[in-house]
């Protein structure tokens, strides 16, 4: 041990999965050398935690929207009308959603 570059051992353990989709990304890569690949992914690796505010506001619209939706379904089911309030209603939901997923993806376009 005297001798080596690098004296110091660091040890870890990792569930199947965790190892199965090491071995995954290791192959993606090329290389068949897991130390290597884990000291590197250690050394240069990087975390990214996406903050998108516009995405966490599309999802809460999207619960809202789809609970509307099924109330709809459910009365349409009942009378078999389709009343056109209801059409008017639905059309300016998928009008926001379209238009908060716009803004979604214009973020993301933005970490290019």
């Amino acid at each position: 041990m005297a001798n080596r570059k690098r004296p110091i051992r660091v040890r870890t353990y990792l569930t199947e999965e965790e190892l199965k989709m090491v071995h995954k990304r290791m192959a993606q890569m090329g290389t068949t050398n897991r130390e290597a690949y884990m000291r590197k992914m250690a050394l240069d690796g990087y975390i990214l935690r996406l903050e998108l505010p516009e995405l966490k506001e599309y999802v809460a619209m999207q619960r809202v929207h789809s609970k509307r939706f099924n109330e709809i379904a459910k009365r349409v089911n009942e009378t078999g009308r389709l009343y056109p309030e209801d059409v008017a209603e639905m059309k300016e939901m998928i009008g926001k959603s379209t238009a908060q997923m716009d803004l979604v993806l214009a973020q993301v376009n933005k970490l290019k």
